[in-house]
């Protein structure tokens, strides 16, 4: 199937969604569509909110704080993901030694720590990007540290034999082999980064879409809760689709490409 018929396919779903939604809430399928309503809302009351909010000059300020929080977890995630990833994997006495300290520190409740991240950093936009770090970080380093012990012993042993030095087996055997495991986990990590910085705003700020999501909800007002989560799917819908060109751009590109 080409992309346009993917495409279009992809609204028809969409469609059939709200369409379904509008159905449920407006008739009286479950119940008085008033009192479905005071759960759930329209699809159209919802569209129409967003499209109040978005025409606001003050959801411009909420989305900038919450891109910061987000761009800086996932960048600061994921270096450290992939940095440790390939040091783990090259050295495995290193990675044995830290084993249960990872997996317990990947265990830990993340709901848990934005409590103490907002003790140390404040209600600022690093308690946010600290508690994103912790989602995005263990995503990319279990990825990476996969990917370049994946790599095949065959390929090792020739490319050594062939006299490659430590240095030409990292740019031309284990990077190339890790980047794909490597955006595999990025696609996933972006949303994770999004989710760190709405949780940490929901939880404690003054600021953000989470604390407009939270402020909506404290008064019960559903649509702007829908609304705001509606904004949020477009949000994380772009950034994927930035990730996802970079993406295409470095799988295209192979290292030491044009060099004879």
């Amino acid at each position: 199937m080409n992309r346009l018929g993917l495409l279009a396919l992809q609204i028809l779903v969409g469609l059939a969604g709200l369409a379904v939604w509008h159905v449920l809430t407006v008739y009286p399928v479950f119940g008085a569509p008033k009192q479905v309503q005071f759960f759930f809302s329209t699809p159209l009351d919802v569209l129409a909110r967003t499209w109040t909010e978005m025409t606001n000059p003050e959801i411009w300020g909420h989305l900038w704080i919450t891109l910061q929080e987000t761009v800086l977890a996932f960048v600061f995630g994921a270096a450290g993901g992939i940095a440790f990833g390939f040091v783990f994997a090259r050295n495995a006495l290193l990675a044995a030694v830290f084993d249960p300290y990872i997996k317990a520190a990947n265990a830990l409740p993340r709901v848990v720590l934005a409590p103490i991240f907002a003790l140390w950093f404040g209600l600022g936009i690093w308690s946010k990007v600290a508690l994103g770090f912790t989602l995005v970080f263990f995503i990319v380093f279990f990825n990476v540290y996969q990917g370049v012990r994946e790599v095949s012993p065959v390929v090792l042993n020739n490319a050594r034999m062939l006299g490659m030095n430590e240095r030409g087996l990292l740019r031309h055997v284990y990077w190339p082999s890790a980047l794909t495991w490597m955006f595999s986990s990025l696609h996933t990590a972006v949303g994770f980064a999004l989710v760190g910085a709405v949780v940490g705003e929901y939880l404690g700020s003054s600021a953000g879409l989470g604390y407009k999501i939270h402020e909506a909800e404290s008064v019960f007002d559903v649509t702007g809760v829908f609304a705001g989560m509606l904004i949020l799917t477009v949000f994380v819908i772009v950034i994927d689709a930035v990730v996802t060109l970079i993406e295409n751009r470095l799988l295209n590109w192979r290292p030491g490409a044009g060099h004879g």
